[in-house]
């Protein structure tokens, strides 16, 4: 179907399998919205972006099937910016689904058939707000009754968690006002054996149970759609695991010094398993679940059942999230977003924060976006809040402690602004390590309530305050010269297998350091 703007003013609903709108003008900009909860999402000019490297991180970091489009790209919706500051909006209301920017033509297009589409052109925040009401309609939204104050072990003490430290920081939180103390990645036996290790010995229900009586309650992380190549699953069942054409296993990425492969979540053992684990982890006690890596479920392959990837990986999140039981409060990170509406209560919408405002190997070098960094995970969720009608929208944690904290105050102050405006409180900060005056910064910032006013693009008025996330939107320059080439030098390194390992044994030295402070 070929139409144009002319026609959109009287109709913005159309149904066909791939799309064009002619363009009246040359835009300035183009919204990219990224797959998943980590991927990149902003307003770009036009040009293409170079791939991100290493090239070994795809999978886990973006759409790979796309990866390498030339054409501005965005998944499910694209934008154009005109000069009198008007936009085009082009989004299905459909998963599986993609728009670009083709020369003079805004174009989407379906993986999974004839699919309805919404065009609308005009003002960015009411052509947003009418794309979200349409999407409501068809995904659902978010029953927004209660909102958790959360706390989690993952950005203080990363995967170097154990029974006795995380005993003592539950004692020592006190009464800050959280609602979740949450268990983050380090409980488990390996990635696929969903098991308490060695360093739990008195097992999960009995953690869950320690959590609950300080009046909180019991979140657990996950990552059930992947798993390892070193566990027991990969070994006893290669049958559950999404192959391709060809019969080769798919790869979901390389992490934790391994290879990833992903579960076939439409084989009728895996949907018994995933099924049997969420039960599990309720009767261990926890009914916050933090489910991550969820893009697994989504990998292009060849299913058991032949249906759209993004169908089949929204199906999955049902069977689980009836599987979590009533009450349950459930967050889904690297997740496809538009699949995931209707599906979860909450969803994370940018990459992980850390304690580094921008790294210039992650972001100048090797052009990666997707790479934790507080500004890499301000820039997308700044692009993302339009989902709040829909879903709650979790900003990843704020930073409020300074002695294992280098980030700037300014920093860690727009990070608890983000926070406010998407109405979801977490941190990781260790009572161990924050001052007195620090512990009562959290408590205030638990319990404030604050008007938030959108004023333009990149500005907020909260309460009597302006907030400007304008400093953190921006790409860095394309690399030329000696950094493009000392680049492509880093992401061809960084696609070696023994170099990640080096630099993740690198990693777990200074984390052991770290921890030895507390």
């Amino acid at each position: 179907m070929n139409i144009n703007l002319s026609h959109i003013q009287t109709t913005r609903v159309y149904k066909t399998k791939k799309i064009s709108i002619d363009l009246p003008a040359n835009p300035i900009r183009y919204y990219r919205h990224g797959w998943q909860s980590w991927s990149l999402t902003a307003w770009t000019d036009l040009s293409p972006l170079p791939p991100q490297k290493p090239t070994i991180f795809l999978p886990l970091q973006t759409d790979a099937v796309y990866a390498k489009e030339n054409n501005p790209h965005g998944s499910w919706l694209g934008a154009v910016e005109f000069e009198d500051g008007n936009i085009l909006l082009l989004g299905a209301l459909a998963t599986d689904t993609h728009v670009s920017l083709v020369e003079n033509q805004l174009t989407g297009w379906s993986e999974a058939g004839e699919v309805e589409w919404f065009a609308a052109y005009g003002q960015e925040k009411i052509v947003f707000d009418e794309y979200v009401a349409q999407l409501g309609i068809r995904f659902g939204k978010t029953d927004k009754n209660h909102i958790p104050r959360v706390w989690c072990s993952w950005y203080s003490l990363y995967t170097a968690i154990d029974e006795k430290v995380l005993h003592t920081s539950f004692d020592m939180l006190g009464n800050l006002p959280f609602d979740v103390l949450q268990v983050d990645d380090g409980w488990q036996k390996d990635i696929g054996d969903w098991e308490a290790n060695a360093k739990f010995p008195s097992g999960m229900q009995a953690l869950a149970e320690k959590i609950k009586s300080t009046g909180r309650r019991a979140g657990l992380w996950l990552a059930p759609l992947l798993v390892a190549k070193s566990s027991q699953l990969y070994r006893e069942h290669k049958d559950w695991l999404l192959r391709d054409e060809k019969g080769q296993l798919v790869s979901a990425g390389f992490n934790w010094g391994q290879d990833l492969y992903a579960l076939d979540t439409t084989h009728p053992d895996v949907i018994s398993w995933l099924v049997a684990l969420m039960k599990l982890v309720r009767r261990w006690g926890f009914d916050y679940y933090k489910l991550d890596f969820l893009y697994a479920g989504a990998l292009q392959g060849k299913r058991h059942k032949d249906m759209p990837r993004e169908a089949a990986y929204r199906e999955c999140l049902r069977y689980m999230r009836e599987a979590m039981g009533a009450g349950s409060f459930f967050l889904t990170c690297g997740t496809p977003i538009l699949p995931a509406l209707g599906m979860c209560d909450a969803i994370r919408i940018g990459p992980d924060v850390s304690h580094e405002w921008e790294n210039y190997r992650n972001e100048t070098l090797l052009y990666n976006f997707a790479t934790p960094g507080t500004k890499n995970a301000i820039r997308t969720v700044v692009h993302r809040l339009w989902l709040k009608p829909l879903v709650h929208i979790d900003p990843d944690v704020e930073y409020f402690e300074s002695k294992e904290n280098s980030l700037a105050d300014e920093h860690k102050q727009q990070l608890q602004d983000l926070a406010l405006i998407c109405d979801f409180k977490a941190t990781s900060d260790l009572p161990q390590w924050i001052t007195t005056e620090e512990r009562e910064k959290v408590r205030a910032f638990l319990i404030a309530e604050t008007d938030a006013t959108q004023l333009s693009r990149y500005v907020y008025k909260l309460d009597d305050r302006i907030v400007d996330f304008s400093s953190a939107v921006a790409l860095p320059p394309k690399p030329t010269g000696i950094a493009l080439l000392w680049g492509e030098f880093l992401g061809w390194l960084g696609n070696w297998k023994f170099v990640l390992r080096i630099i993740k044994m690198l990693d777990d030295r200074k984390l052991r350091k770290r921890v030895s402070r507390i």
